[in-house]
């Protein structure tokens, strides 16, 4: 799972937080959910950590960095 920017289109489901809008598929988020989008800086770098009940390949876990 990751991030990018896009446009809303009539089959995803929009969210907003503080300030930011998500948009995620409906489909996908009924096998994700609940989705948890943190922003998150340590001595490997900074980004975003996304997680999810979505299972993923073995190597990643159910969490990912982006």
């Amino acid at each position: 799972m990751g991030m990018a920017l896009d446009e809303p289109r009539e089959n995803d489901e929009v969210f907003d937080s503080d300030g930011i809008t998500y948009v995620i598929d409906k489909g996908l988020f009924d096998q994700v959910k609940p989705i948890k989008v943190d922003f998150v800086d340590s001595a490997f770098g900074s980004g975003f950590s996304i997680q999810s009940n979505l299972a993923v390949g073995a190597s990643c876990g159910s969490s990912c960095s982006c």
